[in-house]
Formats: structure tokens, C-alpha cells, sequence
């Protein structure tokens, strides 16, 4: 298990692994117009390189966020 200190960190990285799963797997199949083979191979290769970059924004953006969410909501 993981420190509690790391949720955060932690929340992002899952997050944004889903999010940039299903988001770079629509893009790929309308980039590549539909399901056509080797589309996986093609997602799963756009997924790898999505995820690093949407969790370290994540992890940068967070606190900003969260910020402008407890304004928001205020």
C-alpha cells in the first residue's frame, strides 16, 4: 500500500491513465477511420505515449484546479 501522503500523486496517475486510455482510443479509431486490424496495437502505442504527459499535467495542474474548484463552488 501507499502512504496516505502519496493520494494525491496517486489520484492523478490513475486518473489520468483512464481518462488518456479511452480519450487516445476514440481518437485512434477516428483516425483511423473505425475499427480496421491493428488498431490495438495503434492505441495501445498512443496510450503509452499520452499517459506520462496526462499524469505529470495532472499532477502540475492539480492544485490549480483545485483552487478554482473550491472558488467556483464557494
Amino acid at each position: 500500500m501507499f502512504p496516505q501522503s502519496f493520494a494525491r500523486y496517486l489520484n492523478a496517475v490513475i486518473l489520468s491513465g483512464l481518462m488518456s486510455f479511452l480519450v487516445s482510443g476514440f481518437a485512434t479509431a477516428k483516425a483511423l477511420g473505425g475499427l480496421p486490424p491493428g488498431i490495438f496495437s495503434a492505441w495501445m502505442g498512443a496510450w503509452l505515449v499520452a499517459w506520462p504527459i496526462a499524469s505529470a499535467v495532472a499532477i502540475a495542474a492539480g492544485p490549480a484546479v483545485q483552487r478554482l474548484v473550491a472558488r467556483l463552488t464557494a
